[in-house]
């Protein structure tokens, strides 16, 4: 197979013009997400039933469907409903780019929920005692103990869905929005060159990925300083 070079240089431009719109969506997206997530997992471990069946099942229903599925129920189900129209969320869910930010933020929530939930069991009991026998209440032991350890703990899965959040802006371009996908598959329209198009889309996400990995391996590394000084 030939590949055209011509194409290839001049579709690259062209697609990084929406890399902006792809890192609102990201960053917007990942603010909102984990702070969902904070309050799902003090509702998780409130121990509440009242507080955590509610969460529970907020996170098994987003979890257990596909964030394509969401993002079309989000903008071509609720605008059907007149409560949704005659609220204040309308503004929001009436465009396009609304709707995406909060089916991934709905989304992103629900897992990012689980990983700081698995943070938060994976900090060692004796630690909790130890903080309980010095006098600290149980906020406290939570804020300066089970916190910190429990965010470096979480690290590692956290930037893996952050990777997968970025990867999901791509969905975005599937109601209307021009992000580096949508302005890919607008040049397929116009040349029927998907393969030179879409393997330079490839070659952007993957950079992208990258830097996101390195960031969070530098962020890691100057978490885990401490420990590796006493190994």
């Amino acid at each position: 197979m030939i590949f055209d070079l011509e194409l290839i240089l001049d579709s690259i431009p062209q697609m990084l013009m929406g890399l902006g719109l792809t890192l609102q969506l990201l960053f917007l997206s990942l603010a909102l997400g984990t702070a969902l997530a904070i309050i799902l997992l003090l509702m998780r471990i409130s121990g509440r039933w009242v507080l955590a069946a509610p969460a529970m099942a907020y996170i098994y229903i987003f979890r257990g469907t596909p964030i394509l599925v969401q993002i079309f129920i989000i903008y071509y189900g609720l605008p059907q409903l007149e409560l949704v129209r005659e609220s204040i969320l309308w503004p929001i869910l009436r465009e396009p780019f609304g709707c995406a930010i909060v089916a991934l933020s709905l989304n992103t929530g629900a897992y990012v929920s689980e990983i700081f939930r698995g943070g938060v069991l994976g900090v060692d009991r004796g630690l909790k005692e130890a903080a309980s026998a010095l006098g600290l209440s149980a906020r406290q032991r939570f804020i300066y103990i089970t916190a910190p350890i429990a965010i470096r703990l979480s690290l590692p899965a956290y930037s893996n869905d952050v990777v997968s959040l970025m990867k999901s802006t791509a969905l975005a371009s599937t109601i209307t929005l021009l992000d580096m996908t949508g302005i890919a598959r607008t040049i397929v329209a116009e040349t029927y060159a998907p393969y030179e198009v879409f393997l330079s889309l490839m070659v952007i996400y993957l950079v992208l990925t990258w830097m996101i990995q390195r960031s969070f391996g530098w962020i890691e590394k100057r978490m885990s300083r401490h420990v590796r000084s006493e190994i």
